[in-house]
C-alpha cells in the first residue's frame, strides 16, 4: 500500500458510547470527488459511517479527503455549497476513490477528472461511484465486464448512453477494484460492508445502530421493493396480487388462489411477475414473508417459533433454511445479535 500523505490526520470525534477495537490496522483512507450537482444525502451517507467507526473505536480506523475538480466548493443538487480539502492534486495513490454525482452524472465530469480517475485505476487504486458516479466510471472506460450499479431513476438514461453496459438493480456492488452504490441508505450499507470486512460484523452492526440504519449487510439486495416496481409497471393485475400477498402473510394463499382472485390464470400471473419483477410469484411471496420475519426478529421479543408461525412457515427449520439464504444468517443469529 502507498504511504499516506504526511500532512493528513484522521478525525476521531468523542462520543458517549464506545466499542473498543484492540487490533487496529493502519488507517484506511478514502477520497471523495464531488461533481457539480452531486447528491448530498448519498455523499453524507457514505462518509458518516467512517466517522462513527472512529468515534466508537476512539481510534483513527478511517480517514477521508474531499476533493473537487478545481479545489473550490461544490454546489450540491439541493443548492447547498460544500467546502473541500483540495483539488485533484490531493488524489494520492493510497486513497480509495469514490466519485459522487447526481442527476447530471453523464456530463459533469471534466476531462481532467476523467484523466485523474483513469490514472488512479491504472496504478492499482480502488475506484468507486456513489449514486450516479458509475456514469463517470463508464465515461472513463472502467466498467467493461464489471458488475456495477447506480440509482434506479438514472438507469434508463445510462443504458441509452452506454448500450454495451448493463447496471445491476442491486443497492451496492463490489467487483474487484470497482465499488458502486445507488446512493441514499445504500451508501451507508456499502461502507458498512467495508467496515465488516475490516473489523467484523458485530462492529459494523454497532456502527449501523449509531446511524439508526437497518444493519442488513446482505449483498445483492434490490434498490426497490416489489410493490414499487409493480406500481412502475402500471399493471393492475400485478398490483392486485401483490396486495393480496402482503395482506395474507400468516396464512399464505396458494398461487392458484392469488391468480383466481386477480382474474388471471396461474401461467399468466407467473409470466407477468417474471417479466416485470424479475422473479416468479412464489419467490416474491416468500421474500415478503421473510422480510416480515426479519422485522419481527429485530423489533419484537417473539420467539423464533412464533415468528415462523406469524410469517406463514410451517416449521422453524423451513424458516431457517430460507432466512439464511436471503439474509446470510439464521433467525437465531439475528436474534442473538439483537
Amino acid at each position: 500500500m502507498a504511504t499516506p500523505h504526511p500532512a493528513r490526520q484522521a478525525h476521531v470525534p468523542e462520543g458517549a458510547f464506545t466499542y473498543p477495537i484492540e487490533a487496529r490496522a493502519p488507517t484506511r483512507w478514502f477520497g471523495f470527488i464531488l461533481l457539480r450537482d452531486f447528491t448530498l444525502l448519498a455523499f453524507s451517507s457514505a462518509l458518516d459511517p467512517l466517522r462513527v467507526a472512529n468515534q466508537l473505536a476512539q481510534k483513527p480506523l478511517y480517514g477521508w479527503v474531499v476533493m473537487s475538480a478545481d479545489g473550490q466548493p461544490v454546489r450540491a443538487s439541493s443548492g447547498v455549497e460544500l467546502g473541500v480539502d483540495g483539488g485533484l492534486d490531493a488524489l494520492t495513490d493510497d486513497l480509495e476513490l469514490f466519485v459522487c454525482s447526481g442527476n447530471r452524472g453523464t456530463e459533469v465530469a471534466s476531462d481532467a477528472v476523467l484523466a485523474a480517475i483513469r490514472r488512479h485505476a491504472r496504478f492499482g487504486g480502488q475506484v468507486g461511484g456513489i449514486c450516479t458516479g458509475a456514469m463517470t466510471l463508464a465515461r472513463a472506460g472502467l466498467l467493461k465486464d464489471k458488475r456495477f450499479t447506480l440509482h434506479w431513476e438514472n438507469q434508463p438514461g445510462f443504458i441509452e448512453a452506454f448500450p454495451g453496459l448493463t447496471p445491476a438493480r442491486t443497492r451496492f456492488e463490489a467487483d474487484g477494484k470497482i465499488r458502486t452504490c445507488s446512493g441514499g441508505s445504500a451508501s451507508t450499507e456499502m461502507m458498512l460492508s467495508i467496515i465488516a470486512q475490516d473489523y467484523g460484523q458485530d462492529f459494523a452492526i454497532a456502527v449501523a445502530d449509531m446511524c439508526l440504519n437497518d444493519p442488513n449487510l446482505t449483498p445483492g439486495r434490490e434498490q426497490r421493493s416489489s410493490i414499487a416496481r409493480a406500481i412502475d409497471s402500471r399493471n393492475p393485475k400485478l398490483l392486485h396480487v401483490l396486495r393480496a400477498m402482503y395482506a395474507n402473510i400468516e396464512e399464505p394463499l396458494s398461487l392458484e388462489e392469488l391468480a383466481r382472485d386477480a382474474g388471471v390464470s396461474r401461467r399468466q400471473m407467473e409470466r407477468q411477475f417474471t417479466q416485470s419483477l424479475g422473479d416468479p410469484p412464489a419467490t416474491i411471496y416468500r421474500n415478503i414473508r421473510l422480510d416480515r420475519a426479519h422485522s419481527l426478529l429485530a423489533e419484537t421479543d417473539m420467539s423464533v417459533m412464533e415468528v415462523a408461525t406469524a410469517c406463514g412457515f410451517n416449521s422453524v427449520s423451513v424458516l431457517t433454511r430460507h432466512f439464511k439464504r436471503r439474509f446470510g444468517t439464521t433467525p437465531f443469529g439475528k436474534r442473538s445479535r439483537r
